[in-house]
């Protein structure tokens, strides 16, 4: 009998493992792919252990934009050195490997379609749509899918439909103690770098003052003074400011995120002022250096010297915007005017930064894979393991502006960067996947099209006429005839398709078939051994601390730490007769004070009167994990207080969860009942049994 039940349980079991694959499926709703994790399409699927990952990003790296640089660079049965690599079985040895696709959807067009949507002045407008379905992504949205597994709005940077900050992969990595880097040919601040080092409603909140890159410097002092050189913070949501008790711009929150290695563009933005910093007259630039930090501005030389130093992270931002492209311009034509151009080839930009310099040193992406590896690998914690973004990003940009030979030098420079990297790491212990985040315009057609603008190419390697046409322009530009100027509004637009993702390492069969995006945070996440369950990222804050310090001054700040679990705090302080004397703002999800990642966060207690008693409850926003303590403030007079001195008054740690006295995650509590209720089963199963032989 006991045979015959095991027997009849297995054929269920198998039945219902068979039956699955079968049935073509509806996609599921709003509400169920709003949630972290919800959009998953492999969440069963399990993974290898890998000690480190990269990820390598082509911004707006279709197909079709792989094709047309390969046949243009190597022939159309040539082969990139590095990126075809990635992905196919037994061209790196005995690596694992495999090649998938995955969709890429969003769930809104803009912050207009989320509960943070603002007016034309930066303020909360009362939206009341959390999330739309949307075809087609942009690249914070679909960065933020990978960066965090959570789906969002076009244009949100690691927040969901409601606003609320989600933990992304540094973060993540960097309270597992492991080495962390995220490189870019973008400005830093740019979607697809920023996913890895902020949350915001807005991506264009670039800095303090905004998008703003002090073009309009009136008085040449190199800063951004948001009085005299204008000020674009219209581009925030007004309660994301730190000025107006946020968390801060996409640059303040890359200070607090701390990246062992950020290389990048967009230095401009760093000239703008934090005036809640300091004596409100510094740059970031100028606090990043207070902070520790080794800076490089525009100096491919400084850059080339750079070595690992301890607790001294590398922030190098290497052109004041975009980094210029590999090859030149060939804007795009219509019909007429590209006939009439005729086939070209492309030319190398006299001003791109892979070029020797007079020392001989170069930037390429190439290089800046070089330089981020061998810091990540002179760092103490990669012997834990390293996690690293790599993006080419002007893929996307010159996509958008119609220019072919600007999209063929930008993926030839991510596909040396790959081959920069294979270089230096073991797959039998590190993870690379290479992939993009949307899809583009560029098609490789017969012949140019009437209704398209287009360019035709003569490769250099096998001499084939290649013409790329582009046709997802909302408007028309009448320089687009004229084959002296060219299309150059820029307004070409990314299409929906799903992606290539390739990858080769430890876990690279996670890939195969069709993922969604937000899969790709679980598949290097679960690598790594990161916390990638909501119930296991807010444990992480289960040992959170605050002390509370008298400082040299006189005045009191609490310095939480262990909130890693946490992109947010916020804090009350509340005097003996329960009076609010001090607290954050709590208005949106995005008020109250950022988490200095895996480290400590300080929080200026306002108010505090001498000899006066009060309680401190710091809490952080997405654990919900609290520390509450009282304290005494000391009394001038007191023996205890040494001028000129630090004292630490209270300290105290986040009380016992009284609802998991155990300690025990969701994840294990629910693998716990399972267990037990299997034990049951079958010992009724047995009593039945030898009940039936009676």
């Amino acid at each position: 009998m006991v045979k015959g039940a095991v027997a009849a349980f297995a054929a269920i079991a198998t039945m219902g493992a068979m039956a699955a694959p079968a049935l073509a499926a509806d996609g599921k709703q709003v509400d169920q792919l709003k949630v972290h994790g919800g959009a998953q399409r492999i969440a069963a699927i399990g993974s290898a252990s890998a000690k480190n990952v990269i990820l390598f990003i082509g911004d707006g790296m279709g197909d079709s934009e792989i094709t047309v640089a390969r046949d243009y660079l190597h022939g159309a049965n040539g082969s990139f050195d590095g990126l075809d690599k990635i992905g196919q079985p037994g061209v790196l040895g005995d690596a694992e490997a495999g090649t998938g696709q995955y969709t890429t959807f969003s769930l809104g067009s803009s912050s207009d379609d989320s509960l943070m949507a603002k007016d034309k002045s930066g303020n909360l407008a009362g939206g009341t749509t959390a999330g739309v379905v949307t075809p087609v992504t942009d690249s914070s949205a679909s960065g933020s899918s990978w960066a965090t597994g959570t789906k969002t709005y076009n244009n949100a940077v690691d927040v969901d439909v409601e606003g609320n900050p989600q933990l992304n992969l540094i973060e993540l990595a960097k309270a597992k103690g492991l080495a962390t880097g995220n490189v870019t040919t973008s400005e830093i601040q740019d979607a697809t770098p920023a996913v890895q080092e902020s949350h915001s409603t807005e991506r264009s909140c670039y800095g303090p003052q905004g998008k703003w890159d002090g073009k309009t410097d009136t008085n040449g002092d190199g800063k951004i003074d948001p009085a005299t050189d204008g000020n674009q913070t219209k581009n925030c949501l007004a309660s994301q400011l730190k000025e107006n008790g946020g968390i801060g711009s996409i640059s303040e929150q890359l200070l607090d995120t701390r990246a062992d290695v950020t290389i990048g563009g967009g230095s401009a933005y760093f000239n703008q002022i934090d005036t809640t910093y300091g004596d409100g007259t510094k740059t970031l630039w100028e606090q990043a250096r207070d902070r520790g930090f080794q800076t490089v501005e525009n100096d491919v030389d400084a850059f080339a010297a750079l070595e690992y130093q301890e607790d001294q992270p590398v922030l190098a931002l290497l052109s004041n915007g975009n980094m210029p492209t590999q090859f030149a311009e060939t804007p795009a034509l219509t019909q007429e005017a590209t006939e009439q151009r005729g086939a070209v080839q492309c030319e190398t930009n006299a001003d791109w930064l892979g070029n020797d310099t007079a020392a001989g040193n170069s930037a390429s992406l190439a290089d800046m894979t070089t330089k981020a590896l061998d810091l990540l690998q002179a760092n103490p914690k990669s012997e834990q393991g390293f996690f690293l973004q790599v993006e080419g990003a002007s893929i996307d940009k010159q996509d958008h502006a119609a220019n072919a030979c600007g999209q063929i030098g930008e993926t030839d420079d991510l596909d040396k960067a790959i081959s920069a990297a294979l270089e230096k790491v073991d797959l039998s212990e590190t993870l690379i996947i290479v992939t993009a985040d949307h899809a583009h315009t560029s098609q490789i057609v017969s012949e140019p099209p009437a209704y398209a603008l287009s360019t035709i190419l003569e490769s250099p390697v096998d001499s084939s006429q290649i013409v790329v046409s582009y046709g997802t322009a909302t408007a028309e530009d009448p320089d687009a005839a004229d084959i002296n100027a060219g299309y150059n509004d820029g307004g070409m637009e990314h299409t929906g398709t799903q992606l290539r993702i390739a990858a080769s390492g430890p876990g690279a069969q996670r890939v195969v078939g069709l993922s969604d995006q937000t899969d790709n945070f679980y598949t290097i996440g679960k690598a790594l051994g990161l916390a990638t369950e909501t119930a296991d990222q807010n444990a992480l804050s289960n040992d959170a601390t605050v002390a509370v310090t008298r400082n040299e001054d006189g005045g009191y700040t609490a310095d939480a730490s262990g909130f890693d679990g946490d992109a947010v705090l916020s804090y009350e302080l509340k005097d003996d007769a329960g009076s609010t004397i001090a607290q954050s703002d709590g208005s949106t999800p995005v008020s109250g004070v950022r988490v200095a990642t895996a480290q400590t966060t300080s929080i200026a207690l306002d108010g505090v009167t001498e000899g006066a008693g009060y309680t401190l409850s710091v809490t952080g926003r997405q654990s919900g994990k609290t520390v509450e303590l009282e304290f005494q403030a000391q009394a001038n007079q007191s023996s205890q207080n040494t001028p000129g001195s630090s004292d630490v008054v209270a300290q105290g740690g986040v009380k016992n969860d009284s609802a998991n006295p155990l300690g025990l995650t969701g994840s294990a509590v629910l693998g716990v009942a399972l267990i037990v209720a299997a034990l049951v089963s079958a010992a009724l199963m047995i009593k039945y049994a030898k009940a039936s032989r009676r």
